[in-house]
């Protein structure tokens, strides 16, 4: 089977399952698993950071970070198309009663600093506290410019807010502007690096700031129900996707780009590529054959009238080549009035992750 849905559906290599099987082990609530240890002591080298934390999840470590940021009834600031806003089931705002203030971001994917100055609340009875900016980083696959975080940092400092990024692809920004993890985070107090994404690892997300913030973001997990046992099984995944699966993420960025350039010859209209992303217009008489064509090939996609495919380490040039292979037969043999229930012309909501 050939999944383009997300590169959250990677599998771990043998390589990387040998290195789970014999991960050194011990109770990571006591603190006491070595292998979860290294793991956030890398991750808190890599970023920058003076700690680091092991969650399940990227959710979790989402919710964690805000739950740590901002008390009850107090705010932060983010995007509206968001994870950490729109797909993450309103987590901050039902077990942390954080209140979101959503708005929309510009075509690069950043927050527009001077919307961000109109939407912080002025210390006023009436209004929750502003707290936080919360930034994600990619955002839909555009890595936000090196230069709007350094003016975004400059800017939360100035009013006295934190600054946060979910970073749950934020290694495809690093490899895409060449630079170092540590560049990208000493302009923000907070980030959050997912594992099992385009790194491959099979669960696991880290969360990385100073020692205080770390602590209480511990507690925090623990009360979320993060605290895992001998956890180094997973860690070690994670550890190995740190050292071996970050440069190859250049070859994800280099099959989106390929595929979307042979995608324009046969006809497909092709509007946008990011990093591992690309994003394909689907005319809406289209859409269910497609989708029902391309299942037909073992070829799983979420597609819609804007269809979103996503290159991982599972999806290399191969893969893609009979992907090509199969669209162009679609539209050799697809007629015009073939019968379309336009009740499931929307791809799935979570596509947009």
């Amino acid at each position: 089977m050939i999944d383009l849905r997300s590169d959250t559906v990677t599998r771990p290599s043998a390589a990387m399952l040998q290195a789970m099987m014999t991960a050194e082990t011990g109770d990571d609530v006591y603190r006491d698993d070595p292998t979860v240890n290294a793991l956030e002591a890398e991750a808190a080298r890599l970023s920058g950071k003076a700690a680091a934390l092991f969650l399940p999840t990227g959710t979790q470590a989402n919710l964690v970070a805000l739950m740590s940021h901002c008390q009850r009834g107090e705010e932060y600031i983010v995007g509206q198309q968001a994870h950490n806003y729109k797909y993450e089931a309103g987590g901050a705002a039902v077990l942390g009663s954080i209140q979101p203030q959503p708005i929309l971001a510009a075509a690069d994917g950043s927050l527009p600093l001077d919307v961000v100055a109109e939407f912080i609340k002025p210390d006023d009875i009436h209004f929750a506290p502003t707290r936080l900016l919360s930034l994600e980083n990619t955002h839909h696959g555009k890595a936000l410019p090196a230069a709007y975080l350094e003016q975004a940092w400059h800017f939360t400092r100035e009013h006295k807010l934190a600054l946060h990024i979910d970073g749950a692809r934020i290694f495809n920004a690093v490899v895409a502007q060449q630079t170092t993890l540590e560049n990208l985070a000493r302009y923000c107090d907070t980030l959050t690096i997912c594992l099992s994404k385009g790194l491959g690892a099979p669960v696991g997300s880290l969360l990385c700031g100073d020692a205080d913030y770390i602590e209480r973001a511990r507690r925090w997990r623990k009360m979320t129900g993060g605290g895992m046992r001998q956890a180094g099984v997973l860690a070690a995944a994670g550890l190995y996707a740190l050292q071996h699966n970050v440069a190859r993420l250049q070859t994800d960025h280099e099959n989106a780009a390929w595929l979307g350039q042979e995608l324009q010859k046969i006809g497909v209209e092709v509007t946008e590529q990011q990093t591992n992303m690309l994003f394909v217009r689907v005319p809406s008489d289209q859409v269910n054959a497609l989708g029902q064509w391309m299942k037909s090939h073992d070829v799983l996609m979420s597609v819609g009238p804007v269809t979103r495919i996503v290159t991982h380490l599972d999806a290399e040039r191969p893969v893609l080549e009979k992907v090509l292979a199969y669209w162009r037969a679609f539209l050799a043999q697809h007629r015009p009035d073939a019968a379309v229930n336009t009740s499931t012309l929307s791809a799935s909501p979570y596509a947009g992750r």
